[in-house]
């Protein structure tokens, strides 16, 4: 009897462990797992939203340049709620300021994970991205003239202005002496830029002289050969550029000196790569929506503030682009390395009459638009002789602050030229 009550205790365990009340039991035991999968989740959203907060915080507020960045939707609001075209071009200049200043800085960014040669396609690519993106706006609207005289004024500011101020600045830091840079890079700058001149003189001198074998037309077959001839020669530039790079570690390694202060200049980035292509998307669309308000209210900014077309597009409008240029070779320049503000300033001039230049005109032809390299005698005349003016002033390799005095005074004499200057040409077409 005892060990049939016993097998009867027995049943009615196993019983009471199949039972509804032992499920019970597991579901319950299941439901205390799930706060931690519900922590872990929580703290991969926390990693995530702090990782955006301290990115942010780096492009974003870690500049006192980015107090500019609200006039970009201030220019979007007054063209919606206002009939002010000055208003909306001003705005747009204002707002394009930091986007550009921001995205050199993200292009640097992403540099630092790449090798030297996609480095300089990032470069090339995104070093003028604002002129680029103004300039495909307005061909796409059919403003020829308008592409012709911002990129026009992008060369002349960097050749000009920017490296003035640099050439200045470094002269007043080191009055006691003269700075010193490589002749030799500088020569083959300078006969790049002469070539992008010669480029644009010939189809100048062809429609001029009205010596065309067919009208109108040679010259443009002549300024799509001669672009697609510039493409060929910046990227055998850029090859050389690369390969001078690559033969710098052995140079240094001569001379053991250098090898520390090599190390010690060597940069750390400050975002990811994939921060640094997400923040470049980002700012790449910025500019454009806002490069479409300006191109829209350039003529009636025009007559609202009384200046001619050719001012504000060939002195304003570059200004803006070359914000970022203007900063970072002023930079170099105060801290004794003029070779890199040389590099900053007559490398973004190449990059425009040899890349940018001939690139819109392809993208023209691409799109069915007559773009040509025929920037009247006016504006060709301007290029080329303050290329000479500023290959005549650093040709013996050094610098003083009363070269930079010289050259932001020829910028005004152009700045005063452009003024008073009326252009032959509408915007939307040639002559």
């Amino acid at each position: 009897m005892e060990c049939l009550e016993g097998r009867s205790v027995v049943e009615l365990e196993n019983a009471s462990l199949l039972g509804p009340s032992s499920f019970q039991r597991k579901s319950l035991s299941f439901a205390e797992v799930s706060p931690i999968d519900h922590d872990c989740e929580k703290f991969s959203q926390d990693v995530v939203r702090s990782k955006v907060l301290s990115s942010i915080k780096v492009v974003v507020l870690s500049t006192k340049i980015n107090l500019l960045m609200p006039f970009g939707p201030m220019a979007i609001l007054v063209h919606n709620l206002f009939d002010s075209h000055g208003l909306v071009f001003l705005f747009c200049l204002l707002g394009i300021i930091p986007l550009a200043e921001r995205l050199g800085y993200t292009t640097e960014q992403l540099a630092l994970f790449t090798g030297p040669a996609v480095g300089g396609l990032l470069y090339a690519t995104f070093g003028n991205a604002t002129e680029l993106i103004i300039s495909i706006h307005a061909l796409k609207s059919g403003f020829i003239h308008l592409v012709q005289q911002s990129l026009l004024g992008s060369i002349l500011s960097n050749l000009l202005l920017v490296l003035g101020c640099a050439l200045f600045a470094g002269g007043v830091v080191f009055y006691k002496r003269e700075q010193s840079f490589n002749h030799a890079d500088t020569s083959v700058d300078f006969g790049l830029l002469l070539m992008a001149v010669m480029g644009l003189i010939f189809p100048a001198v062809l429609h001029a002289t009205h010596t065309e074998l067919e009208n109108e037309k040679s010259q443009l077959n002549l300024s799509r050969f001669t672009s697609c001839i510039l493409l060929v020669a910046y990227v055998c530039y850029i090859v050389f550029q690369v390969k001078s790079q690559k033969n710098l570690p052995a140079l240094v390694e001569e001379d053991g000196g250098l090898n520390k202060e090599t190390t010690d200049d060597a940069e750390v980035p400050e975002i990811s790569m994939w921060e640094s292509m997400i923040w470049l998307a980002i700012l790449t669309g910025g500019i454009s929506v806002l490069s479409g308000y300006l191109v829209k209210t350039i003529e009636g900014a025009s007559k609202e503030l009384k200046m001619p077309v050719a001012f504000l597009s060939v002195i304003l409008l570059p200004i803006v682009g070359n914000a970022a240029e203007h900063a970072g070779s002023v930079m170099f320049a105060v801290k004794d390395k003029l070779d890199l503000s040389l590099e900053v300033a007559v490398g973004s001039s190449i990059q425009i009459s040899m890349f940018l230049i001939p690139f819109c005109v392809v993208v023209g032809w691409m799109i069915d638009c007559p773009m040509d390299l025929n920037f009247q005698p006016f504006e060709t005349t301007t290029l080329f002789m303050s290329v000479i003016i500023v290959a005549f002033l650093l040709h013996n390799g050094t610098s003083n602050y009363f070269k930079g005095i010289m050259l932001i005074l020829c910028y005004l004499i152009v700045s005063a030229s452009f003024y008073v200057h009326t252009d032959p040409a509408p915007i939307g077409g040639k002559l």
